[in-house]
């Protein structure tokens, strides 16, 4: 009887009870922000309609603030369908799916409207699907924005100014590459770790978008902010390629709707939140700083000019990119 009840509870343990029945189809959704976060709404939006469109046959359960492990360890537990969903940077994607990579350039993309049009376009699906091979399905994207520098001492008003700066930066060689060119020592460190890092110096400076900075309380710290957007990461949200091939062709239209769904209405509530967020940074005594981002785009013209040589099909992506 006890080896009974433990093999009718394995299947629970390893896939989080997504394949229960008669009741729903539960899937566990994880990501690494706030609950106040412009993500986790978009992720509240999925949960939403997913029960509603299924009529309660698909619900959602939500782990957000890391609380089921780092970036990494989500995508680990999707690519083994012990984890349903999750959203999570680009960047922390591309040793997975190396395609993905293209999206930590520095200044690849003129301007949130242009990035928002790449998204939606072919170009943007094709690499949602580029980790198939991975066990990782993507099905839409989130909009972080673009990453601007925090210090600790003084503003970054030039590239000069991260000399010998110790930059946490995300898990992600490209991006590492970018912080490296503008004149950084790149540290990478688990986001959920950061707030301490800065705190007892292990770094001296990070980036991010003005929502984050300001929801995981950053600020605190590191009280001098500047707008040189030096990349726009965006989030993609994916779904184990285990627990896809789990679902019928009803639950799949399902669960798409709900994450366009879900997306739509996080960029409606990035755009909202954005300015918002720099208004209360300012209130907070943030210094905001808008440095000449020409000084910054010219020192990373020797990326693009070594990934021309060394991968010249990403490269054709660039310029697929940039003529959108």
């Amino acid at each position: 009887m006890r080896l009974f009840a433990f093999f009718c509870l394995l299947p629970l343990l390893l896939a989080g009870c997504s394949d229960v029945t008669p009741g729903p189809r539960v899937l566990r959704v994880t990501h690494q922000l706030d609950t106040v976060h412009p993500n986790h709404r978009g992720h509240e939006e999925f949960a939403r309609v997913l029960e509603q469109i299924s009529g309660g046959r698909m619900k959602a359960k939500l782990y957000p603030g890391a609380q089921l492990g780092t970036a990494r360890e989500s995508i680990e537990l999707l690519q083994i369908g012990s984890l349903d969903m999750t959203s999570v940077a680009a960047a922390d994607v591309e040793s997975f799916v190396p395609e993905v990579k293209i999206f930590s350039l520095p200044y690849l993309f003129r301007d949130n409207a242009h990035m928002r049009r790449v998204l939606a376009s072919p170009t943007g699906r094709t690499l949602l699907e580029a980790g198939l091979g991975a066990r990782l399905r993507g099905l839409g994207y989130f909009d972080s924005g673009s990453r601007s520098f925090y210090t600790k001492d003084k503003p970054v008003e030039s590239p000069g100014d991260l000399a010998g700066k110790k930059v946490r930066v995300l898990n992600s060689p490209m991006a590492m590459e970018g912080i490296r060119a503008l004149g950084g020592a790149a540290t990478p460190i688990a986001y959920g770790e950061l707030y301490t890092a800065l705190q007892q110096g292990v770094v001296d400076a990070a980036e991010n978008n003005p929502t984050s900075y300001l929801t995981s309380r950053h600020y605190e710290i590191a009280k001098f902010y500047s707008l040189d957007e030096h990349t726009a990461i965006p989030d993609m949200v994916l779904i184990s390629e285990v627990t896809w091939n789990r679902l019928s062709a009803q639950e799949r239209e399902w669960v798409t709707e709900a994450v366009r769904a879900g997306a739509n209405r996080q960029m409606e509530l990035w755009t909202e939140t954005e300015q918002k967020s720099l208004a209360t940074l300012a209130a907070a005594g943030v210094t905001i700083a808008r440095p000449d981002k020409a000084l910054f785009m010219d020192r990373v013209g020797p990326i693009y000019d070594r990934l021309q040589q060394v991968s010249p099909e990403l490269h054709s992506l660039v310029e697929d990119i940039r003529s959108q």
